[in-house]
């Protein structure tokens, strides 16, 4: 006999925490296969005769396939639901992933650069809705922070793991592994809620708006504050996730296996700040402490951590420049956490995906035109000063902004 089907909410904590970790898992995947390029940019650049240029180039078209995509990623998450969003996702990045392994052109490399960036713009929507579905309100800040947390961790990996894989089965056999680990997740969250309902999609009308109608919530200020919040901060962590093997290859002369280490440590700290941001103000929030003093706190606690961040072409010593390089990872990771956490807090649940996903877009915005930006000023050789200045004061501009248009933040209650 055919067992019964169950809701999220009748299942067992073990079932929910099964889920949880395989939604945690993708955001490892997603950023691993995104990784790959920069991980092994000196080997394939050597190989294909790129330019730094040539690099930022690809960076940007990247970010900007990711930002297009997520003018539709949150509608059709939406429209989907998270049982079906998060296996169709996954697989569609890593078949992108696994293209790789053939492009031999850098229009190749493009096209296939476009397609993993929007194919990728699956995951952040995907994982917020599923969190908050999957999750108790009260342990939601704590579910962003694991999850960014996870994201970091697939940064740490990255640089230790892609390696040694590409000594192994080359450059090339590195991206068709990671691909194919994708498609195994998929079939893995398949069978894990074969027999588990969520909240049903909502059913597309006759007359409905179109998914790239993004009007209603283009009217609210909510959008606009994380919006720009996600412009600005998120400039600074794809600067960072896209050059930091370079900045430590021309500061240190690390390349390969060496740069395992510092990329290791320096995102470990990415890993503990999602923690700590997650982890405090799930303590504060169950002290009493409002949603406008927990979140602004700590915002503006991680915003004033970056600003050191131009010392480290100054330090002259290897362990202070990895150390401060953690800090501003911890920084990110930890304002990231509460900003994610703050679109759950103030925008109703039928549009969190939307709201989330137009977030996201706006984020890769600010990533396409600092990884351009990027790869044009170290070419005409003024180095990493200019963007490490404006790094340094991205996340205080970025919650300025938030407290302009959201002097008081008001949660919304759950429907």
């Amino acid at each position: 006999m055919t067992k019964p089907t169950k809701t999220v909410a009748q299942l067992s904590a073990r079932a929910r925490a099964l889920l949880f970790a395989l939604v945690v898992t993708a955001g490892i995947l997603n950023l691993v296969d995104r990784q790959i390029i920069s991980v092994l940019k000196p080997i394939i650049a050597t190989d294909l005769g790129w330019s730094d240029d040539d690099y930022g180039t690809l960076a940007a078209w990247f970010q900007g396939g990711a930002a297009f995509a997520f003018l539709f990623t949150g509608w059709i998450v939406d429209k989907l639901g998270v049982k079906w969003a998060n296996p169709i996702g996954v697989a569609a990045w890593s078949i992108a992933a696994m293209a790789h392994g053939w492009a031999r052109s850098m229009t190749e490399f493009v096209m296939i650069r476009v397609s993993l960036g929007a194919t990728e713009a699956m995951g952040t929507p995907t994982g917020i809705k599923t969190i908050a579905s999957v999750l108790p309100k009260n342990w939601r800040s704590s579910g962003f922070g694991a999850t960014n947390a996870a994201n970091s961790i697939g940064a740490i990996l990255a640089p230790l793991a892609i390696p040694g894989v590409a000594l192994l089965v080359g450059w090339r056999g590195t991206f068709v592994a990671a691909g194919a680990l994708g498609l195994v997740w998929a079939a893995v969250w398949l069978i894990a809620t074969r027999r588990v309902t969520f909240s049903p999609p909502r059913p597309v009308e006759i007359d409905a708006a179109p998914p790239t109608d993004y009007g209603p919530i283009l009217r609210n200020r909510q959008t606009w504050a994380i919006a720009v919040a996600k412009i600005l901060s998120d400039a600074t962590w794809w600067l960072l996730l896209f050059w930091l093997p370079d900045f430590f290859h021309r500061q240190y002369g690390l390349t390969g296996v060496a740069l395992g280490v510092p990329l290791a440590i320096a995102y470990g700290g990415a890993a503990v700040g999602s923690l700590l941001g997650g982890g405090v103000s799930t303590r504060l929030l169950s002290l009493g402490y409002s949603i406008n003093a927990v979140r602004k706190g700590i915002l503006l606690v991680a915003a004033l951590c970056v600003l050191p961040i131009p010392l480290v072409l100054y330090a002259g010593n290897y362990a202070v420049t990895i150390g401060l390089m953690a800090l501003t990872l911890a920084a990110h990771q930890a304002f990231s956490t509460n900003l994610f956490a703050l679109i759950a807090d103030v925008v109703p649940q039928d549009k969190l995906g939307r709201v989330t996903a137009f977030g996201s877009f706006s984020g890769n915005v600010g990533g396409m035109v600092i990884a351009k930006v990027a790869g044009l000023v170290l070419t005409a050789g003024l180095g990493y000063l200019p963007l490490f200045l404006f790094a340094s004061v991205s996340y205080l501009l970025a919650i300025g902004w938030i407290q302009l248009l959201l002097p008081v933040l008001r949660p919304v209650e759950p429907r």
